[in-house]
């Protein structure tokens, strides 16, 4: 094959599929005969349920079964961390109190989707209001508990015990309230399962981000043993950590199958994904920095409010990571964090792609802004002027975090030059001495994230099976990142191969034997390695059949890869291709990868966004976006480049566009794309990626995640440029999401 294949830009192999239509999605595989499931869900945020009258609904045409909580016992879900305590759990469906709208209160299934839906109309609900607590502020004060026996709307605090305030001394010190909104994962393929019980074994079809850790829910929830599940999980049209772990629907999808002892479907509405699935973000947060006035920066505070939703998923633990990230690339060693998470009468908050590390880089980038503001400096500079240094690393930062290599002014640098940074302020100054009213912004952002959090191995093996295929078996679950390009690719490279020569098998427990989550951007540095470290193995047990066929030792065997073939040291001629191995094979010959990690990776990166405000109408246009995104050693910069693309979308997207919005007695007041705001590609330019590896000593493949890069600084960057834009008008802060309205606002007022 000759020389190495990675690093370059290998088209991906599974989009031929997807496009003719082909693509294993679970609504594409569910049997005929199978039934269709329907939830019932609350209309109220908080209300007493007094009762569920289903006699309407049972006699429905088409109406197979109607289920309420009477029907499952008190089957709870278990709680996601045991530090939340005993009383926090949510219910399989609601009884005796429902705390959000969109809870399941009741389960239809019918023959078909329409006459579900008829029938679950017919269900009738008995609830008494309750006061729904909605704004953080009203859950602090504990009037109105969503969980009396917890005696507190407060889930967890940083820390435990809190101590009063240091105070921050300095020659400038700088406060300011920060929102970083409450945000919808809306992936485009929204929540959907299938199910089939044969009296012995469940067969459940998700659309999750990880098959294993899929199964493993259905079995304790359904009280079967694992071998007693099979999970296919197979295409997924995105996930965004929302898919993390499978929702109550979908475990009850599993129950509904083995009561009925039948196929059955559930695919949700756009409307149910809005309302019902776990959303992100959701954080107040109080930036108070301190310095000197030559841009020093000397201490740093953040405090954070972290709302959890209704029933307190990830999201309450996201401060966690929030803390982890807090001085940013910055070299500030006096940094103090305080959060509170508390629950209230919303849809729960989970793990959106990125999990408190963009809210970690927003509310820093906002207040290193403000900071430079405050001293009359170039934010820019201020910048330079407190970034760590490459010969720092490894570092641990003030709160405990470990960064593993880094060169952050050279990621700022790259994004200065390259968009040209004197032209943008010689054009911003004179449309502002002209007055022209279309006013020009320029924002940066330098970020660190930490990736695979936890760390760890992921399952990956390499086989060579008698008939000659090469068969790579991995436990990690693609929703869109090009795992099986990606996997191929290391594989070819180890045996020489071509990577149309490399199959891949994931996302089902019977053909893969064990699995992780794909989440934390982990899949590269521990899936990749696995694969490679198994295929590595796999020449060397292929070396021990060479010398058994050729006649020689071990040691003398050489592995040619140029050509994909064996020989005996000093005796080119006679070689054995990989064919001709396998023709000796009674049984596949198969070596699994052994790669453990020991801390996260921290890939870091600079933003540089370019606006224009309309000072008329408060319209922004997002005209540049130039992202350097250091993610280590990089397989294929095609994918690589996909995926910063994506999250820098998504940034975008909760910088000008993307909030949930409740009123005041919780009602969503979000929940289709008409309501909850998404940009379509026009109104986003093309992204300027700066190539940039600086790789990590914490794999074999010098890898760190790139999944969420983009969505960590591309938000902070267009936020600081519209502020930017309209800063000489008086304007020192703009909320997010920056719509037309509340800049237009802030510029009136």
């Amino acid at each position: 094959m000759g020389s190495s294949i990675l690093g370059n830009p290998v088209l991906r192999r599974e989009d031929d599929a997807l496009v003719r239509g082909e693509g294993q999605f679970v609504a594409n595989r569910t049997p005929l005969d199978a039934a269709h499931i329907v939830f019932v869900r609350s209309s109220m945020a908080h209300a007493r349920l007094r009762d569920v009258d289903t006699t309407e609904a049972t006699q429905a045409p088409g109406v197979i079964a109607v289920f309420t909580a009477a029907d499952l016992g008190d089957r709870d879900l278990p709680p996601v961390l045991e530090v939340y305590g005993p009383h926090l759990v949510q219910p399989m469906l609601a009884r005796d109190v429902v705390r959000f709208v969109g809870e399941p209160v009741a389960i239809v299934v019918a023959d078909t989707v329409a006459r579900a839906v008829d029938a679950a109309e017919l269900v009738v609900a008995d609830a008494e209001p309750l006061r729904a607590v909605v704004d953080l502020d009203t859950a602090a004060l504990d009037d109105t508990l969503l969980f009396p026996a917890h005696g507190t709307n407060t889930v967890l605090s940083i820390p435990r015990r809190p101590e009063p305030l240091t105070p921050l001394e300095g020659q400038v010190v700088v406060v300011a309230d920060i929102v970083n909104q409450r945000l919808a994962a809306a992936p485009i393929e929204g929540r959907v399962a299938a199910a089939d019980w044969d009296g012995a074994r469940l067969t459940f079809h998700a659309s999750s981000q990880g098959a294993h850790t899929s199964r493993d829910a259905l079995a304790a929830i359904l009280g079967l043993d694992t071998d007693a599940v099979r999970v296919q999980n197979l295409d997924v049209g995105g996930g965004f950590g929302a898919k993390g772990d499978l929702h109550l629907e979908e475990l009850l999808v599993g129950w509904v199958a083995m009561t009925l002892a039948r196929p059955v479907q559930w695919v949700e509405t756009r409307t149910e994904n809005l309302q019902a699935m776990v959303q992100g973000r959701a954080q107040q947060q109080r930036v108070t920095v301190a310095g000197r006035g030559d841009g020093t920066i000397t201490a740093y505070r953040l405090e954070v409010v972290q709302d959890a939703g209704a029933y307190p998923h990830y999201g309450a633990i996201l401060p966690r990571f929030t803390r982890m990230m807090q001085p940013g690339p910055y070299a500030i060693d006096d940094c103090e964090f305080r959060s509170i998470s508390l629950v209230t009468n919303t849809t729960p908050v989970g793990a959106f792609r990125g999990a408190g590390r963009p809210e970690a880089t927003a509310a820093l980038e906002r207040a290193v802004d403000l900071f430079a503001a405050e001293v009359g400096l170039d934010p820019i500079e201020v910048r330079r002027r407190n970034l760590l240094t490459p010969d720092v690393f490894p570092y641990t930062n003030a709160t405990g975090t470990i960064y593993d290599s880094g060169d952050y002014a050279a990621a700022l640098d790259r994004v200065v030059a390259a968009a040209d940074l004197p032209d943008l302020r010689a054009e911003q100054q004179r449309r502002r001495q002209e007055g022209d009213r279309n006013l020009l912004g320029v924002g940066v952002s330098v970020y660190v994230e930490i990736t695979a959090p936890g760390a760890g191995s992921e399952f990956g093996s390499v086989e060579l099976t008698p008939d000659g295929a090469v068969v790579a078996r991995t436990g990690s679950t693609p929703f869109g990142q090009g795992h099986l390009t990606t996997w191929a690719m290391l594989v070819a490279d180890r045996l020489g191969i071509d990577v149309d020569e490399v199959t891949v098998i994931h996302g089902d427990t019977d053909t893969v034997p064990e699995g992780g989550n794909t989440g934390g951007s982990r899949s590269v540095q521990l899936a990749g390695s696995a694969i490679a470290d198994g295929a590595e193995r796999l020449v060397e047990q292929a070396r021990q059949i060479a010398a058994d066929q050729l006649e020689a030792a071990v040691d003398d065997i050489v592995f040619d890869h140029d050509r994909a073939v064996f020989h005996v040291a000093g005796t080119p001629a006679r070689t054995l291709t990989w064919t001709d191995l396998a023709e000796t094979l009674d049984e596949p010959l198969r070596a699994r990868g052994d790669v453990v990690q020991d801390d996260p990776t921290v890939p870091f990166g600079a933003h540089l966004a370019v606006v224009e405000v309309d000072a008329d109408t408060g319209a922004v246009e997002l005209t540049r976006l130039v992202a350097c995104d250091d993610a280590g050693t990089i397989i294929n910069p095609l994918l690589a480049t996909g995926q910063i693309h994506g999250g820098l979308a998504q940034g975008v997207g909760q910088a000008l566009y993307e909030a949930v919005h409740y009123d005041d007695d919780g009602n969503p007041l979000t929940t289709n794309f008409a309501d909850y705001s998404i940009f379509g590609a026009t109104e986003l330019p093309f992204f300027e990626r700066i190539p940039m590896e600086t790789p990590t000593h914490l794999n074999p493949l010098g890898a760190k995640g790139i999944g969420e890069s983009g969505t960590v600084g591309a938000t902070p960057a267009v936020q600081n440029a519209v502020v930017d834009a309209i800063s000489h008008l008086g304007v020192r802060h703009v909320d997010l999401p920056l719509t037309p309205e509340r800049v237009w606002r802030a510029i009136s007022g």
